[in-house]
């Protein structure tokens, strides 16, 4: 039997990250750029948050959105894991609490990685392809 992978194997590395200070509209400009959904928050390079599009969707909508930065909308704290955890540890884990994404960080707390609902559920395309033959039509 083969053994469960390690998050590194499948999540992005070294993704886009952004400062606590930066605007709201900078968050949603990188987002459409770049087409992601999640943005780890970074404070002189320690993580502080994470921010999503559903985030920046919904406080767009308040009057006032233009003035408001990164800080005011993440979430401060980021469901985190190594890049060692095993896989089913991870997605069991993000399944159980409805998380969108896992921050990958090093042990020094160092930001390598995102692991979202969205690579999950690439992983498990991959897994059924792998395991089982096509449905016949």
């Amino acid at each position: 039997m083969k053994q469960i992978p390690m998050i590194e194997k499948y999540m992005t590395a070294m993704p886009h990250t952004i400062n606590p200070s930066m605007p709201l509209t900078t968050a949603l400009q990188m987002m459409r750029e770049y087409n992601f959904r999640h943005l780890p928050v970074l404070n002189a390079g320690k993580l502080v948050g994470v921010i999503t599009d559903r985030d920046v969707k919904l406080a767009s909508s308040f009057k006032g959105a233009n003035d408001l930065l990164v800080d005011d909308v993440m979430t401060p704290t980021p469901y985190t894991t190594t890049p060692q955890a095993s896989l089913d540890q991870v997605v069991f884990e993000m399944a159980e609490h409805k998380y969108g994404c896992a921050v990958v960080q090093q042990e020094n707390g160092k930001v390598v990685g995102i692991f979202t609902a969205t690579d999950g559920l690439r992983v498990l395309g991959e897994i059924l392809q792998d395991r089982f033959k096509p449905a016949q039509h």
